[in-house]
């Protein structure tokens, strides 16, 4: 077993650079199968998520060449049709894309219900409507959902709630659907955008992404494309708040300012001085932290996935804090983790409210997913001592290079591996 060593009170100074999305590159490299040539995506991000759609795709005899460290070259010509089975759909979320990518490709799809972080039911309830209002039939069966269609034609699809994966799925299955496909209430994140420019690129014709209602109008066949995915959004807040956590000052390079102004916004309130450039942003602390509520919300909204990292500050900040998590059911089980570095933070349901305290000890924790193993990271850089952090392969399924970035940042974090069955420490404060 892997785990993360953190010493703590280091500030974080110097440059970082952002790398691909990878809520992007999970529903891009799916998307590519629906070409009938080579695709070629570039700004990949290195990690365990990419690797992982990678091989499903091998299996079901995908060629998925990397061509440098951060490009992809797929070929799916020779692809066979295979049912994506549990062993590997386990360890992500994002393997529901492969739904619909396959129902576009082939008509019918046989995937295993998705894995991937564990902070509350995961209904695809909205991804099923989509697909039989394009006139698919589906049934769950041994835990494998088969999808399929005689003919996918084009309708009108309101989505009873704004889900970025129903989204998705919708627009991979309709691509290639006859007629026109009209989603309502659709999602308008970025990486929704990106995969719209991405299918164009190869030929689609999908207008009005980045809006509440996207139009699709079918195409015969997709050809082959390069393209490069966007800057992800995500690590770049996290590596901004973790910056305003240390009372560092540090340059944060490849990104996309708009992708950016909920995270810079609450930032700012909370006690931030950010300076804005064409693809960077500077970020530094300016005097304490002080306390905000925050409510988290589907683009632009402030992003979920940020959620967990600004809890850190929050916790260090002076007043009272309220967290309102309006998107997943269980996303605070990361804050028992917390509370053994000495947060005070108490959960109702949906909301959090933070007490500030004046520092955070060390303590060995556990990653219950990937946004909260970054959380522990950024705490552990705060803390009174040392921080080990267990469960690691949640936070490296999404951050690429996350040790050498911070390293380079100034941060003490090592890793190190341990027997699984060593009895845990019990750390005390330095």
């Amino acid at each position: 077993m892997d785990r993360f060593v953190i010493k703590g009170k280091n500030k974080l100074k110097g440059e970082v650079t952002i790398s691909g999305a990878k809520n992007a590159a999970v529903a891009i490299i799916p998307a590519a199968i629906l070409s009938d040539d080579v695709c070629r995506i570039e700004n990949i991000p290195n990690i365990s998520d990419v690797s992982l759609i990678a091989r499903i795709l091998n299996e079901m005899n995908v060629s998925v060449k990397m061509v440098n460290k951060t490009t992809l070259e797929i070929n799916s010509r020779n692809m066979i049709e295979k049912p994506a089975t549990y062993d590997l759909i386990r360890h992500m979320r994002a393997s529901y894309y492969l739904l619909g990518a396959l129902l576009g490709k082939f008509s019918r799809a046989v995937v295993s219900l998705p894995g991937g972080c564990d902070f509350g039911v995961r209904p695809i309830d909205q991804h099923l409507k989509g697909f039989e209002g394009l006139g698919a039939s589906y049934k769950l069966e041994g835990g494998m959902i088969h999808v399929e269609a005689e003919c996918l034609k084009g309708s009108n699809i309101y989505l009873d709630v704004v889900s970025v994966g129903a989204t998705i799925n919708i627009m991979l299955a309709a691509v290639k659907a006859i007629g026109v496909t009209i989603i309502e209430n659709a999602a308008k994140e970025p990486h929704v955008v990106d995969l719209a420019n991405f299918l164009n690129s190869m030929g689609a014709d999908i207008r009005g992404a980045g809006t509440d209602v996207i139009k699709i109008y079918g195409v015969e066949r997709l050809k082959g494309t390069t393209y490069s995915i966007i800057p992800d959004q995500i690590e770049a807040g996290t590596y901004m708040a973790a910056a305003v956590a240390t009372g560092g000052d540090v340059l944060i390079k490849n990104i996309i300012p708009k992708h950016l102004e909920a995270i810079k916004a609450k930032l700012e309130e909370i006690g931030a001085e950010i300076e804005e450039f064409d693809e960077a942003v500077r970020v530094r602390r300016c005097g304490h932290l002080k306390r905000s509520n925050i409510k988290t919300m589907p683009h632009p909204g402030f992003p979920t996935d940020m959620q967990p990292q600004i809890s850190i500050l929050l916790s260090l900040a002076e007043g009272t804090s309220i967290i309102n998590e309006s998107v997943w059911d269980n996303r605070f089980r990361y804050i028992d983790e917390l509370k053994r570095m000495g947060a005070k933070i108490s959960v109702d349901g949906k909301v959090a409210v933070i007490e500030g305290i004046n520092e955070m000890v060390g303590a060995s924790v556990r990653a219950t997913d990937l946004r909260a193993g970054a959380a522990l990271i950024i705490a552990g850089l705060v803390a009174k001592g040392n921080t080990y952090i267990e469960d690691i392969d949640h936070i490296e399924r999404g951050y690429e290079n996350i040790l050498e970035k911070l390293t380079a940042l100034g941060a003490d974090i090592k890793k190190e591996h341990v027997q699984k069955d060593a009895p845990p420490l019990l750390v005390q404060a330095l």
